[in-house]
């Protein structure tokens, strides 16, 4: 079967627009990615739109895919619209993957754009009460009352924050069980922190690009224990996109910036007991990668993982192999996952510095790891990379993500 490859990415600065829409954004967008590729509008032979909060925020239901791409110069060919939770544009660059390596296409985009900034922040934070199950609320928050016993907060910690989302209450549950069951200290959680806020200060898209310290992490505003500010990402605007084709379609490319797809999965979260870690989504996710890619975690050069908290980098690199469980926090404060260590990880800065923006996020990811696999990506270039890996989460189901994509990419 024909293999397929990335030919073309694109991605916006992220940040605060509020003088921007999802449609400039997509456009923005879209016109990087045909760029890159060296190709015109008229030679996408259809595409997937990603996004989560449009329809929450703006009242555009249905067909935000279609109404977006048609002022970006798309149209006449199939356009789906994907809603996934914070994992909507991985989903996307899947369903992209998985038409091509069906045969109904030789040319698809994968677009994500994201408007989160709203004059209202109320609308902003309510984006997130939809991604988890809304009829047992009561049945949730208890459940994550019960998870965060294993580590309780110090009598001398700083109030949590009267306003965050739900979901850093989610992160913190999962944070503390992790803390009581493995001995995670909230220093590596700052240790994370602190090596993307570094890593962001080399992206001139990343949406903040101020360095913290380990002791500055831990004595920023509280959002909720064990979490702070700098250890959560913000709420973002931004676009990404990417355009895949088959290996029969790829002497119309550039075929030495080509990047191949060695594996795209797409996994649902099961009904398993917090301590099942070992059935983690993610983890079993990683699993049908390698197998489907041929290759282990030893030969990951660069991963970009779901750091929607700097927990979610602990855990992922646990999920994908590159440490023992319960070795995550470890594995970031020894170095080995800072630009230059045994394998980087979010070299972008990670959702927590580069920023979020929900729709646009695991296509971003993409465009990150692209432009090391092509050694393009100036100061903060993984030398010798040949081997990426992401991991793209979205949503909160039971114990874990409701959906998980991994994709795995080379030269």
């Amino acid at each position: 079967m024909d293999a397929i490859y990335v030919v073309g990415v694109a991605m916006t600065p992220c940040g605060k627009f509020l003088d921007q829409s999802v449609k400039d954004l997509t456009r923005s967008a879209v016109s990087g990615a045909l760029a890159d590729a060296g190709i015109e509008t008229d030679a996408i032979d259809a595409a997937f739109f990603s996004n989560a909060g449009q329809s929450a925020i703006e009242g555009q239901y249905m067909i935000p895919g279609q109404v977006a791409l048609r002022e970006a110069g798309i149209q006449g060919v199939p356009v789906a619209n994907v809603e996934n939770a914070c994992a909507s544009a991985s989903t996307a660059f899947h369903l992209a993957y998985a038409r091509l390596r069906a045969g109904l296409s030789d040319v698809v985009l994968a677009i994500g754009a994201e408007k989160l900034y709203h004059a209202d922040k109320s609308r902003s934070f309510a984006v997130f009460d939809g991604a988890w199950d809304v009829a047992h609320v009561d049945q949730v928050m208890a459940s994550l009352d019960a998870m965060g016993r294993g580590a309780l907060p110090p009598a001398d910690a700083i109030p949590d924050a009267t306003q965050r989302s739900a979901f850093m209450d989610v992160y913190a549950a999962l944070t503390r069980h992790h803390m009581g069951r493995y001995g995670t200290t909230q220093r590596q959680l700052a240790a994370v922190a602190s090596k993307n806020h570094g890593h962001s200060t080399l992206n001139p898209l990343a949406q903040y690009r101020t360095p913290f310290s380990i002791e500055e992490v831990l004595a920023a505003r509280a959002i909720t224990w064990p979490l702070t500010l700098p250890m959560c990402a913000p709420i973002s605007d931004g676009a990404a996109a990417a355009i895949l084709v088959r290996e029969d379609a790829l002497h119309r490319f550039d075929r030495r910036r080509a990047i191949r797809v060695d594996a795209s999965i797409l996994a649902g979260g099961t009904a398993r007991t917090i301590d099942e870690m070992d059935r983690h989504v993610c983890r079993i996710a990683a699993r049908q990668a390698y197998e489907a890619a041929g290759i282990g975690p030893d030969d990951v050069s660069v991963a970009e993982v779901h750091d929607a908290t700097a927990f979610g980098e602990i855990v992922q690199t646990e999920n994908l192999g590159l440490c023992e469980p319960g070795q995550g926090g470890w594995l970031a404060e020894s170095g080995a996952t800072t630009l230059g260590g045994r394998v980087p990880v979010n070299p972008s800065g990670g959702l927590e510095s580069k920023g979020h923006p929900i729709g646009a996020t695991g296509l971003g990811q993409i465009y990150e790891l692209v432009l090391h696999l092509r050694g393009e990506a100036g100061p903060r270039q993984v030398e010798g990379a040949r081997v990426a890996i992401a991991e793209n989460g979205g949503g909160f189901l039971g114990v874990e993500e409701a959906a998980a994509c991994i994709t795995i990419l080379s030269r």
